[in-house]
């Protein structure tokens, strides 16, 4: 069963920016702003543990680079663009209430 989970309030987090947060229920989750978009998936790549915040945010082709061995993920719908990664990140819907972001995981 999902359920929305709270992860900041709007002003922590600016577009073109990105960061990590740890759910209410434990689970590590990326956020991250594009225009007036955001977008939530796993915060940990999938091939090797490594932070995805600690990555490259691009705008313009909306994906996150792994810092470690460079694999591309897409924000849009999770999938790897290139190994070494092969398995897509959780994508989680997101929604903003009284300037507060929630995830649906």
């Amino acid at each position: 069963m999902s359920t929305w989970i709270k992860l900041c309030r709007v002003d922590r987090l600016n577009n073109g920016e990105m960061r990590a947060f740890n759910s209410e229920n434990g689970k590590r989750i990326l956020l991250a702003k594009l225009g007036d978009k955001y977008y939530a998936t796993d915060a940990i790549c999938t091939h090797r543990y490594a932070e995805l915040s600690e990555g490259f945010l691009n705008a313009e082709e909306k994906t996150v680079t792994c810092p470690v061995h460079l694999s591309v993920f897409s924000l849009i719908d999770g999938k790897a663009q290139n190994p070494p990664s092969e398995l897509p990140l959780m994508i989680y819907q997101t929604k903003v209430e009284n300037s507060v972001i929630y995830a649906l995981i």
